[in-house]
């Protein structure tokens, strides 16, 4: 977070700080520059009604031009220069006209004022300075005029005091005022950044009000989903239900059978338990979105499963017109893998594959043994899917929707749950896509 002061932000910020210890100075001279008198009265009694007279009519002067000043926005240094200039110009009178005994405490109460003002003002440096040249201009002119005594009596009675109480009270302006505008830079800095944490914890509680809304829409979605998925688990289970009740009926009756019809009957019967388990397990979704999904895992030699699953789609390529190649290793390459689910990934990719293949297309199914592991390989010379839609096909549970009304959307649950069911096994499925037609590879670590 990086934090930019104006020019304009940093003298405002000065003017008012420098108001703040004006204000202090003119207030702390009115009410105590008065009280002066008292010394008056008890060091110099001839004089002193006259000069409490003068002391209340500065202080009214400079009541008045710190109230003309302000209303009008004058500079404040001005203001300070006319006030010191005239408790200067009272202060070296009475330096000059009391008696040499007194001459002491006029001269500790004039250094004490300059000494109050160089500790209270917020200035610059040079303007200090001047006026303590023009006290001792003042002092020098007074002594001229009004003074009696030689310079070494006045300098000896006092006049030492104030030379060094004036030199000295000028360094400290310079400080001050540089350890003041460091704090006013500091305090804007921490207010802007203050404002900047204030308006950045708003968009951030904006943002998670916009997430609790979406996570709250998708929550519903979910449930929708669930809701979905139980309704139409439980219609299929009925369906595969009487699938199976049918099929055993047939198998009751065997004797009447031929030996393609009671191979059908097997076909009908092993594709019915298959459906019934893959259902059991598709239909609790917390379980397929869980890292802990349980499988029900065998060793098995998964070039015969890939075997059975191409001689069943078989037929389905000839009613197509579609050359389905066989490419598939003859010695046995055994995994240890859930064997229904395994079976599922090569039935979905090879039905999709034909399925989307055109008439006289040409389908080569392969396997392999590469580093330690299993290859199924589809290469088909169907319609594209293209690259644009390639991430789409990995979303899990999601169908993508095809431009084309003509064709159908290859990407529906099929493939998701393919993709799904082989990294949950533990395997790979990669998918590629370009003019010649599409590639499906799967890859599963062999035991042996």
């Amino acid at each position: 977070m990086f934090v930019q002061i104006s020019k304009e932000e940093y003298k405002k910020e000065i003017s008012k700080k420098a108001w703040y210890q004006t204000n202090n100075i003119i207030w702390t001279i009115i009410f105590l520059y008065p009280v002066f008198s008292i010394v008056d009265y008890i060091s110099a009694e001839q004089i002193w009604l006259q000069f409490f007279i003068i002391r209340i009519i500065t202080v009214m002067i400079i009541y008045g031009l710190n109230a003309f000043f302000q209303s009008k926005n004058y500079n404040y240094r001005t203001l300070l220069h006319i006030s010191f200039f005239l408790l200067s110009a009272t202060s070296a009178v009475l330096c000059n006209i009391v008696n040499i005994q007194q001459l002491n405490i006029y001269f500790l109460m004039y250094a004490a004022i300059l000494l109050f003002f160089n500790l209270q003002v917020f200035w610059e440096p040079i303007n200090s300075i001047i006026q303590t040249l023009l006290s001792l201009l003042l002092l020098a002119l007074f002594y001229n005029i009004l003074s009696d005594y030689t310079l070494d009596l006045v300098i000896n009675n006092g006049g030492q005091f104030f030379f060094i109480v004036a030199f000295v009270s000028c360094l400290i302006p310079n400080a001050r005022y540089k350890i003041i505008a460091r704090d006013v830079r500091s305090q804007i800095l921490i207010e802007k950044s203050n404002e900047q944490l204030k308006e950045q914890n708003r968009d951030i509680n904006e943002k998670n009000n916009i997430i609790d809304r979406q996570y709250e829409q998708l929550r519903k979605l979910d449930d929708q989903k669930n809701s979905f998925i139980n309704i139409a688990g439980h219609d299929l289970k009925n369906l595969i239900g009487s699938i199976i009740m049918s099929n055993n009926m047939l198998k009751e009756e065997d004797y009447r059978l031929s030996a393609d019809q009671k191979e059908y009957t097997g076909y009908i019967t092993e594709s019915a338990e298959k459906m019934q388990y893959m259902l059991n397990k598709l239909m609790d979704v917390k379980e397929i979105e869980s890292p802990e999904m349980k499988f029900n895992m065998e060793i098995f030699d998964v070039n015969a499963e890939v075997t059975h699953v191409f001689k069943g789609l078989q037929e389905t390529a000839q009613m197509k017109n579609i050359h389905l190649t066989d490419n598939i290793l003859k010695l046995p390459l055994n995994v240890k893998l859930d064997k229904v689910f395994v079976g599922q990934v090569f039935q979905n990719l090879l039905s999709n594959a034909i399925k989307f293949s055109q008439t006289n297309n040409n389908i080569k199914v392969v396997t392999s043994l590469q580093r330690q592991k299993f290859v199924f390989e589809i290469i088909d010379e169907g319609v594209a899917i293209g690259q644009q839609e390639l991430d789409m096909m990995f979303n899990k549970l999601k169908t993508l929707n095809d431009a084309s009304g003509n064709i159908e959307s290859r990407l529906g649950l099929g493939l998701s749950i393919a993709k799904l069911m082989t990294k949950e096994l533990g395997g790979e499925l990669i998918y590629r896509s370009d003019d010649n037609g599409n590639y499906f590879r799967v890859e599963f670590y062999v035991i042996n």
